[in-house]
């Protein structure tokens, strides 16, 4: 394809995934990378119009001080990953991009995350809802004509918020438009606030936390109005997607699954937040609910995330399955995986960007169902068997190859 510019705008953009997805960017733009771990470039997708990694410049929101490369050398120095080579590199780079990333919102965020805010957000500390979707959208459109973009790319990469109830919200977006007005009305999350922010200008988001963002009936509704598109949430990186492959073959064997446990330990920022019990409640009802759904009946599961500092960004999970066999005979099976978080999930960023990239010029409308298969809790899609999500894709493929 030509290769007009697209921004990719990331949300929470010097945590470990937007600092890894930012190098990987910048190395696959310099040839100093290679494709594994991105779906995008696998043979099935042969032939999609992608855009070129070289077409793509980033920008984002961020509420911590600090720089890329610090996030980087963090990596680097207490998860002993990623080559120093490459970051020195890609340097200079990095530094253009720091240069663009701009305050972004602590609203109902909850008291872990708002630890972590530099002294900057101190003065949106009391910025109401409807100036800080203006604020926000004012620094995407001074990116989009500072760069000559033809489209952004929104991706909401934050830690996880507190579990919000999006029943509070009313289901037709002209009534949330006039809530985010109301001040006697408890507050719109942080990440719908981006969302709305996007999607408002026509703008794509991609909400890769288990936080609320699109998912509210109001907001998918704004996604349509704006003739847009979305897609979330909650990317599904590790012990999740394994769940994902391995629960289809237990029903497929009619083996009963009795319970299944898993535990999570690992010790990055993403962890430290979700060590708060509000912020994990959100995380833990995206892992837990996948098991029930794709056998069909309710085994006892339990899932468990602690935070443990000296592992950094390397989350371990190790899964217990008692099933029963023939004739009843009890049985068992044991895993464990273990994985850099923020290198798990980088390459996954980028190929959502390229896909909704993709979607957004065949201008499709709406959810994207098509990319179930990155998500825990996939927005439009109740199927979590990852062979059939994926399949979906390969599906969308066929129909859009040159």
């Amino acid at each position: 394809m030509s290769s007009p510019r697209i921004g990719i705008w990331l949300i929470g953009a010097r945590g470990g995934v937007a600092a890894t997805a930012t190098l990987g960017l910048v190395a696959l733009q310099k040839g100093l990378a290679e494709s594994n771990g991105l779906v995008s470039c696998l043979r099935q997708f042969d032939g999609l119009d992608f855009a070129d990694w070289s077409s793509f410049i980033i920008g984002g929101h961020e509420i911590r001080e600090g720089t890329l490369g610090d996030s980087l050398q963090r990596l680097h120095t207490e998860s002993r990953v990623l080559d120093s080579a490459v970051v020195e590199a890609c340097r200079t780079e990095l530094s253009e991009i720091d240069s663009r990333i701009r305050p972004g919102t602590l609203a109902n965020c909850g008291t872990t995350i708002g630890g972590l805010a530099g002294p900057l957000m101190g003065r949106y500390s009391e910025e109401h809802p409807s100036a800080t979707v203006k604020r926000l959208q004012q620094d995407l459109r001074d990116f989009q004509q500072q760069h000559k973009l033809e489209r952004i790319i929104v991706v909401n990469v934050a830690s996880t918020e507190p579990a919000n109830d999006d029943w509070q919200l009313p289901n037709e977006w002209p009534q949330l438009a006039k809530r985010l007005a109301d001040d006697k009305l408890p507050p719109v999350p942080a990440s719908s606030l981006y969302a709305i922010a996007a999607l408002d200008l026509g703008m794509a988001y991609i909400n890769f936390t288990p936080s609320l963002g699109s998912a509210p009936a109001a907001i998918q509704q704004l996604a349509t109005l704006r003739g847009t598109c979305h897609a979330g949430q909650d990317g599904k990186t590790g012990e999740t997607l394994l769940k994902s492959v391995l629960a289809p073959m237990f029903a497929a064997r009619n083996l009963e699954v009795l319970s299944w446990v898993g535990h999570n330990i690992f010790g990055n920022l993403d962890g430290l937040v979700l060590d708060d019990p509000a912020n994990k409640a959100a995380k833990i009802k995206s892992k837990d609910q996948l098991v029930k759904s794709i056998l069909g009946y309710d085994p006892q599961t339990l899932v468990s995330i602690e935070y443990i500092r000296s592992l950094g960004d390397w989350k371990t999970a190790w899964d217990h399955i008692h099933f029963k066999g023939f004739l009843g005979t009890p049985m068992t099976l044991q895993l464990t995986w273990q994985g850099c978080d923020s290198l798990l999930a980088a390459p996954l960023v980028l190929d959502l960007v390229r896909f909704v990239e993709l979607s957004q010029r065949k201008k499709e409308v709406g959810v994207l169902t098509h990319l179930g298969s990155f998500f825990k809790s996939p927005l439009g899609l109740a199927d979590h068997d990852f062979s059939r999500q994926f399949a979906l894709l390969c599906e969308w493929a066929a129909r859009h190859r040159k």
